[in-house]
């Protein structure tokens, strides 16, 4: 289990796992427990995240957050001037300016705490992810439960044919596999 840190020290928390793991929904946890602490928390997503609302971070059960979305991740920087506490959601779409944009913020003081998918759905480490990965103070990798045999999930697997590494989605075009059942799906496919 995640013990938090010291109020009001600077450093990056990364969240990461699969599809449907609970990365947004411990994400927002932190967020919750921040502001009952009565620190200043601003939350971003990539604009680009337009799934379930404009201007918050939402789970797949539909828990939610307020976040500002952005374009390009300098953005952040301005606009967390106030914030004790930076939420950056689906970090794996950020550009890859967001390790430097994470870093500057904890050297400013500023928690932050970061939560994306470590792997695309080939199994490839995703985006900036595994960057903020080494760069963090914490890391938690959280997993989802595999459809089909009921174990740990670690990986995302697509039920589309589309190729693109970027497809946003919900439960009818990924499902969450463990590492044995990827494997089988991938041998059958090719």
């Amino acid at each position: 289990m995640f013990q938090e840190p010291a109020p009001r020290s600077g450093h990056i928390e990364v969240i990461a796992g699969s599809m449907f793991s609970g990365k947004t929904e411990e994400l927002i946890r932190r967020l919750k427990r921040a502001q009952i602490a009565q620190l200043k928390v601003m939350v971003f997503k990539p604009l680009t995240d337009n799934r379930y609302a404009e201007n918050a971070v939402v789970t797949h059960d539909e828990g939610r957050m307020e976040a500002r979305p952005v374009a390009a991740s300098h953005e952040i920087l301005d606009a967390a001037l106030e914030a004790e506490v930076v939420g950056l959601d689906e970090a794996q779409f950020f550009d890859e300016g967001i390790v430097d944009v994470a870093n500057q913020l904890a050297d400013r003081g500023k928690r932050v705490i970061v939560a994306g998918l470590d792997m695309d759905y080939n199994g490839v480490p995703f985006g900036p992810m595994p960057q903020l990965m080494a760069v963090a103070e914490f890391v938690t990798k959280v997993h989802a439960i595999c459809v089909r045999s009921g174990t740990l999930a670690h990986y995302s697997h697509r039920l589309t044919a589309d190729p693109n590494q970027v497809m946003l989605g919900d439960r009818r075009t990924y499902e969450p596999l463990s590492r044995a059942e990827f494997v089988r799906e991938r041998n059958r496919q090719s």
